[in-house]
């Protein structure tokens, strides 16, 4: 059965002739009628082996298919798995799918991933690992299963890490996150279950997350649970071969958009066969979606199928969602309010949802004056209520999907101006809403914006320490940036103030702000540049301290032939020692980042420094480092240490000088010593 198949991550499904039109779809458990729907086989990415679970990306689908032409696991005789992604066709059908991430997917198996609507976040079932990237058995000789989170790079995932509630003893797989990506669903077999794989939830919390909560015995079954999907509207789709389904797995689904759930439904023909039906998602308006199936006729063993609704009609969902345009603007001026933070909640019949952690409740007189009291609601600070749903932009608009016939409370808070409150109901609401928030300024303090960049890579630095001296009485306010590198404060008005950031890794940074600006403007916005504490190789025998995240030293001496980016054998011996560190360290990754001098044209520097650094990354996997550990970046001439641009008298020493390799650690499970040194380099 699929799920005691945990070291492959499952054994999947295959699928249906060509198109399958007029057949019925379910009746939903809301009396929805029935609509057809037409099947249709992925022939461009199903093949004779398995191709299974697929999730929405970026105009396309990311699914799970057998590794083409890999090595065979010797415990199922099928080839590892790893994730594949394929654009859409104008028609929903995929094209022919390519490998979806050198970082994400590995030798072993790599299965259903799961993203955030904004594209940011996926988390995604692994083989569990040592440290070492080996694959890592229990006492029973099974290889579990676990669920990674990964963050969307400059160029691929990064900072990929196992969730909390993972374990070596069970199996955690199949994610499913909610798009705010707030809730994760996923299927386990810990102890405590009421069957074999379960389906649980964990809810986010600051940093990290909750506790897994078991969804129940309405859903889960003394069978087998897997494969969730939880759509924008509230409803859970599901496998199970429990709830008495047809053969097999089948698809179900159940309504949980309110307090009290639904029931679990069968979806029926043509989604669910005798055979295995499995891995369903369906977008947003109900209109196209996606299953994986084993019924004969497909393409393979498992093959994934498009389903859509004939024209006019849409496969029904349990809850109407209505586009909903948020404008916040200043009431003084009327013009448009930016980066204002919208919290949403939702009316139950007894109150908001959140009722009972958002407000506080005060005895207050009837009238002024009166003897006679009631009890009244009063919102705590925003601050208190969870992080916003969403945020508007530069034009003081956000979009968000509400459901249509509810009621709503909506929070808006901005640094400089106070909270505000509205009601709306969209009962008997059609089409998109527009919703205005006027916001009033709160005129005692100005609000400071800032960015903490990296100033050789442009972007923002998560985590960097922020301090705010008052120069007048040495008040001190310390912050951190979020994991954009933004920071904002609303400061009292009249004073100035100096402003330090700091990271570890990188030089400190300061401004003043002078007691004109912090008098007469409401918003001030500021970008600290953090320049990296850049150490020669030769330098680290002398290092005070450890290694660490973000720690940046230079290559100088990686020797090239004239005009050429390959490497010259015997002529890296930095290289040689960084392999070292990296083989001595596994769970060090980093980026290379190369430089040239500024002779020879800007798109020529630029494509070469490009080459030297992927040449650098190539030698250092020919040295048996894992390729996901190293990212490749070119430079050009863009930033170049000394006098000596286009046109500047120089000599070979000074242009030399502006040839180099950075080395940014930008991952160190654990600080390290590094004791040794190296020599210099030629362009």
């Amino acid at each position: 059965m699929i799920f005691r198949l945990t070291i492959t991550l499952l054994a999947a499904m295959a699928c249906l002739p060509s198109w399958v039109a007029g057949q019925q779809a379910p009746v939903y458990a809301d009396g929805a009628l029935s609509t057809a729907v037409e099947l249709r086989n992925c022939s461009a990415v199903n093949s004779r082996m398995r191709e299974f679970s697929p999730a929405f990306y970026e105009g396309g689908i990311v699914y799970v298919a057998s590794r083409r032409g890999g090595p065979v696991d010797r415990k199922t005789g099928e080839p590892y798995f790893d994730l594949y992604f394929a654009e859409l066709a104008p028609d929903g059908m995929p094209r022919r799918g390519k490998p979806f991430s050198l970082n994400i997917n590995t030798p072993l198996h790599e299965g259903p991933a799961s993203f955030t609507r904004d594209g940011r976040y996926a988390y995604f079932t692994r083989n569990n690992t040592t440290a070492s990237g080996a694959r890592q058995s229990d006492d029973e000789d099974v290889v579990r299963l676990k669920i990674y989170e990964a963050e969307r790079g400059p160029v691929d995932w990064i900072n990929i890490k196992e969730l909390p509630f993972n374990s070596d003893d069970y199996s955690a797989a199949y994610p499913s996150i909610t798009p705010d990506g707030n809730r994760l669903f996923f299927a386990s077999d810990m102890p405590g279950g009421y069957g074999g794989y379960d389906l649980y939830m964990v809810e986010r919390r600051a940093d990290t997350w909750s506790k897994p909560i078991n969804l129940g015995p309405e859903i889960n079954t003394a069978a087998d649970e897997g494969f969730p999907f939880y759509h924008p509207d509230g409803t859970l789709f599901f496998a199970s071969n429990g709830h008495g389904s047809m053969g097999g797995l089948d698809l179900f689904m159940i309504d949980m958009s309110g307090r009290v759930w639904g029931k679990v439904q069968n979806l029926g023909e043509p989604f669910n066969s005798p055979a295995d039906d499995f891995g369903l998602i369906i977008n947003k308006d109900g209109t196209r979606g996606y299953f994986s199936s084993n019924r004969p006729g497909g393409e393979g063993k498992d093959d994934i199928y498009l389903f859509q609704a004939l024209p006019g009609v849409a496969i029904q969902t349990r809850t109407r969602l209505l586009d909903a345009r948020f404008i916040t603007y200043d009431e003084e001026t009327g013009l448009r309010v930016p980066e204002v933070g919208l919290r949403i909640f939702e009316k139950s019949g007894a109150g908001f949802m959140e009722g009972e952690t958002f407000y506080e409740i005060e005895l207050v007189p009837v009238a002024p004056g009166s003897k006679e009291m009631m009890f009244r609601l009063v919102p705590k600070d925003p601050d208190e209520a969870g992080a916003p749903v969403v945020i508007t932009d530069a034009n003081g608009e956000a979009t968000y999907e509400l459901k249509g016939d509810r009621q709503y409370l909506i929070i808006a808070a901005r640094d400089g101006y106070e909270p505000a409150e509205v009601t709306y109901s969209t009962e008997g609401e059609e089409g998109r809403q527009t919703i205005r928030i006027g916001l009033r300024r709160d005129d005692d303090c100005v609000v400071v914006a800032g960015v903490v960049l990296a100033a050789h890579l442009e972007q923002g630095l998560p985590g960097a320490r922020v301090r705010l001296v008052n120069q007048a009485n040495g008040q001190q306010i310390v912050l951190r940036t979020d994991d954009k590198g933004t920071f904002d404060y609303c400061l009292p008005k009249g004073d100035t103030w100096l402003i330090e950031a700091e990271k570890d890794g990188y030089q400190k940074a300061v401004q003043t702000l002078p007691a004109e600006r912090t008098r007469r403007e409401y918003r001030i916005e500021l970008e600290l540049r953090l320049d990296p504490i850049a150490l020669n190789i030769m330098q680290l025998d002398s290092l005070d301290g450890p290694l660490k995240q973000g720690t940046v030293f230079v290559l100088e001496h990686i020797y090239y032939d004239f005009n050429d980016y390959s490497i010259k054998e015997g002529a890296a011996r930095e290289l040689d020692r960084l392999a070292e560190l990296m083989r001595q360290y596994p769970g060090m990754e980093i980026e290379l980042i190369a430089h040239t001098d500024s002779r020879g044209t800007k798109e020529y520097n630029l494509a070469l420094s490009l080459k030297r650094a992927e040449a650098a990354r190539q030698y250092l996997i020919a040295k048996g480092i894992e390729p996901h550990r190293i990212q490749a970046f070119g430079f050009g001439e863009s930033q170049l240490r000394n006098h000596c641009a286009d046109g500047v008298p120089c000599t070979e020493e000074e242009h030399a000088y502006n040839r180099r390799t950075e080395v940014r650690i930008v991952k160190m499970d654990q600080p390290i010593d590094i004791r040794f040194a190296g020599d210099r380099s030629d362009q």
